[in-house]
């Protein structure tokens, strides 16, 4: 069985292979020579976006696709950077989005965080199911780790003591994203066919 993933982050295509693994399955990339439209993320939540990416992909491929729409929410900030996290600041690197999330967080105690994860999974006739993730943390001031990406250096779990890029081999079991496709597999194992 034949499953893409709509997804340019080579990063979360590692990520995403990395967690779900199923027999029968195998999974598709940008990175197999595979090109696909830009799909303009314009939904107000990750649920919109999500679903958006998996539909279109998936219609325009003729497969069955998984797309994700994830971000970093931070109380203090009223949920932003939210489904803006990739494009928080002006240059949408993840240095810039760490800066300008760091800067806005000047002078406030209130340090909550989660990180959200949609995981859509869309057939090319139009159906489509989602599954929503979250991993509780806070932001720290100071880069911690060489792991990961995008705020991962910033987001302090507790539990741990660690950011997320502090324990990647734990991260893949713990992650908002790893929360989303555990939901997912669950779905395809009960399923199993489509």
């Amino acid at each position: 069985m034949k499953l893409f993933l709509a997804t340019g982050n080579k990063h979360k295509i590692e990520e995403i292979k990395a967690i779900f693994h199923e027999n029968e399955v195998e999974i598709f990339s940008i990175l197999d020579g595979i090109s696909i439209p830009e799909v303009v993320e314009d939904g107000k939540t990750f649920e919109e976006n999500s679903q958006k990416k998996a539909l279109e992909i998936a219609k325009y491929l003729n497969m069955m696709t998984v797309a994700d729409d994830s971000g970093l929410c931070v109380d203090a900030l009223g949920g932003a950077p939210g489904v803006y996290s990739a494009r928080y600041s002006e240059e949408g690197t993840d240095e810039a989005n760490n800066q300008k999330l760091i800067q806005n967080l000047k002078g406030i105690d209130n340090r909550k965080a989660r990180f959200v994860s949609v995981i859509s999974f869309a057939k090319p006739d139009g159906e489509v199911f989602s599954f929503r993730g979250e991993v509780e943390g806070e932001i720290v001031d100071d880069r911690r780790g060489e792991f990961g990406f995008g705020y991962d250096p910033y987001f302090y779990v507790k539990e741990y003591g660690k950011t997320l890029a502090e324990m990647p081999e734990v991260k893949n079991q713990i992650s908002h994203r790893a929360n989303a496709l555990k939901k997912f597999q669950e779905f395809w194992r009960q399923k199993k066919s489509f």
